[in-house]
């Protein structure tokens, strides 16, 4: 339905996005919600109209993030008709009444789990010219609407969300109070976006998921929706992210050894390597047990490395704990981590804790970063002067290079040619740094290996 004040406007959004893939795919598919009322998209906040901002309540500070951008946009518009100005997300779900209170400047609040209603949100408060604060979780009635929408990504990677929510409660993080109780796609939807990616030109799927490794849909689960995509022609690689280790299920750590088409990256947050700790988070699950993970995947598959996410300092973190972490990290070998400092989030159970000494926090952070990116460095030397699999994204540089992805994510800047573009082809590795591998692609088509 196009409404009738949407026709009058000028119908340009600027759009930027913080936090995680979720938000990503989130910011897409608002695009292409709006995009039914006449909204293009612009990367030019000046001349847009409408403003959202998605936003992230991860890590600290996120909510004065939002402030801040708030401010540059005032100062970009000061001459200027003012634009909508919305906030969605997870900032948005978690700190709203204050927001709408505190920010006159500020439209429309939207929560994540409410965004498929923000076409009638913005027709309503263009007749009302009154703020609106949109917050329920409504995930099923969300993920109905959506899947009307055909996604006309032309990109060779995408992002296909299967689960929202989690049901975890560790004690530092916010997700169960901002995207709500788990909930799963229905399977048949997500295959059939599946294949209208592919048909797009979808060439590698990340399932996505708060929680993604918890998808549970009619008995179905991850496993059986990787071997089911799998079956897709166009789909050349599948990943998935975030998931936890409490659901590395039997059946999803044998589908490694059947797959062809699931890279051997395992994104798979620990965020302490002590028990005590992790009993501190809430987290239910122990550090043998994300060895005996680790080496179960190892034996069906040597290739398979480890990522991962690490909480540093939490509080209550002594100096045994935090070397636990830094020997599970040597022992592991995690490439394409992240590390971050403890930070309270408001409602948290860890927001009443007492937080360690900066100093002394930033002093452990900067180990663990430096074996991180050590590890990361390693992995990378270690394929110079060999022969990859990279899947080709697209052009960079003035079209002089390439850019594509290894099988592990790295960054790959090559020389190469038009034909290897959405192929997964071998490229020679002559060089490396921490976040990219150069080389050149064989020049021999028959050993392209798809």
């Amino acid at each position: 339905m196009v409404l009738k004040k949407t026709q009058k406007m000028n119908k340009k959004i600027f759009i930027k996005t913080f936090g995680c893939q979720m938000n990503e795919y989130d910011t897409n598919r608002i695009f292409d919600t709006v995009r039914e009322i006449g909204f293009v998209k612009t990367e030019n906040l000046e001349e847009s109209n409408c403003y959202l901002l998605n936003t992230c309540h991860i890590r600290d500070k996120a909510k004065e993030k939002v402030y801040h951008e708030i401010g540059r946009v005032k100062k970009n518009f000061r001459s200027r008709k003012k634009p909508i100005v919305i906030v969605a997300g997870c900032v948005a779900q978690a700190e709203n009444e204050e927001m709408i209170k505190r920010e006159p400047y500020i439209d429309i609040i939207i929560g994540p789990q409410a965004y498929h209603k923000i076409n009638d949100k913005i027709e309503q408060f263009l007749v009302k010219q009154k703020k609106i604060d949109e917050t329920e979780f409504d995930a099923i009635t969300k993920f109905d609407y959506l899947d009307n929408i055909k996604n006309s990504s032309k990109k060779i990677s995408s992002f296909l969300t299967i689960q929202e929510g989690c049901d975890k409660f560790c004690h530092f993080c916010v997700v169960p109070f901002t995207r709500g109780p788990e909930y799963s796609r229905p399977f048949k939807k997500i295959l059939e976006e599946a294949e209208n990616l592919s048909e797009n030109g979808v060439r590698e799927i990340t399932l996505l998921g708060q929680n993604v490794n918890a998808y549970n849909y009619e008995n179905y689960r991850l496993s059986d929706l990787i071997l089911e995509i799998e079956k897709l022609d166009g789909i050349k690689r599948i990943r998935y992210t975030t998931s936890h280790p409490r659901d590395m299920t039997e059946d999803l750590i044998n589908v490694y050894g059947v797959s062809k088409k699931l890279m051997p990256l395992v994104h798979l947050p620990v965020q302490s390597g002590s028990d005590k700790i992790l009993k501190s988070m809430n987290r239910k699950h122990q550090i043998s047990d994300y060895v005996n993970t680790y080496e179960k995947l190892q034996k069906i598959n040597p290739k398979i490395k480890f990522s991962s996410d690490f909480i540093i300092a939490y509080p209550g973190e002594d100096e045994k704990d935090f070397n636990e972490t830094c020997d599970l990290i040597n022992k592991i070998k995690f490439i394409n981590s992240f590390s971050f400092i403890f930070s309270p989030r408001p409602g948290t159970t860890a927001a009443n804790f007492e937080l360690i000494d900066k100093k002394i926090s930033l002093t452990r952070l900067e180990k663990v970063q430096k074996q991180l990116f050590t590890n990361q460095i390693n992995m990378n030397k270690s394929l110079e002067g060999k022969e990859i699999d990279v899947l080709v994204e697209n052009k960079i540089d003035g079209g002089t290079k390439f850019f594509g992805r290894s099988e592990y994510m790295t960054s790959v800047i090559f020389d190469g040619n038009d034909l290897d573009m959405g192929n997964v082809i071998k490229v020679k590795i002559n060089r490396s740094n921490q976040n990219t591998l150069f080389g050149k692609s064989l020049d021999n088509l028959e050993q392209r290996v798809a």
